[in-house]
């Protein structure tokens, strides 16, 4: 009896381990949102989710996925607007995240920031992708913009919909990366 204790134990602290990254999303308006997940190839789907407007939802995230998310105001087409980006224990272990425009610069209802979990409380995030308003100077806009924030931290923060209280940040050349790197690529 003891040893299938012991492998129950295991088996609940393995899919803990399964799913130790999570996203927090935070409806800033009255305006429900779905919020659709598109894994790059090869990982795992995530359902979509409905977020009524100014409520939260928290969505689990598997180890070492990659992919992105976007929003949808309720009633409007599932097409693709601002994305927010992943790469969970990317290169060197690290969590890479960026709000990109490059799809849709036109959507300005929809995912706004990412920033990690632990600077929700915070007037000013040091780690930071994306705008209160678009645009601005930390999304993508191109390619090869370097705007791919890092992190140890795997608990984030994105925001959709407009808020006027939201404080945006001043980024230190060296807290962003280009994109090769989030691809294990050094040069």
């Amino acid at each position: 009896m003891r040893f299938f204790t012991q492998i129950a134990a295991f088996a609940a602290a393995a899919a803990t381990l399964a799913n130790a990254n999570s996203l927090t999303f935070i409806n800033q308006d009255d305006t429900t949102r779905h919020v659709i997940f598109t894994p790059s190839a090869g990982y795992q789907a995530i359902d979509t989710i409905t977020i009524e407007g100014n409520k939260q939802a928290k969505v689990d995230i598997p180890i070492s996925w990659v992919g992105n998310a976007y929003a949808v105001s309720e009633g409007a087409p599932q097409e693709p607007g601002m994305l927010a980006e992943f790469t969970f224990q990317g290169w060197n272990d690290f969590t890479y995240f960026d709000v990109s425009a490059i799809v849709n610069p036109a959507d300005t209802d929809g995912v706004k920031q990412i920033f990690p979990a632990s600077q929700l409380e915070s007037k000013i995030k040091s780690l930071v992708s994306g705008c209160i308003s678009f645009p601005c100077s930390t999304a993508y806009y191109a390619p090869a913009d370097i705007q791919t924030v890092t992190t140890k931290e795997t608990d984030l923060v994105v925001t959709l919909g407009n808020s006027p209280n939201v404080v945006s940040r001043e980024v230190e050349a060296g807290m962003l990366v280009p994109r090769h790197y989030v691809l294990g690529k050094l040069s």
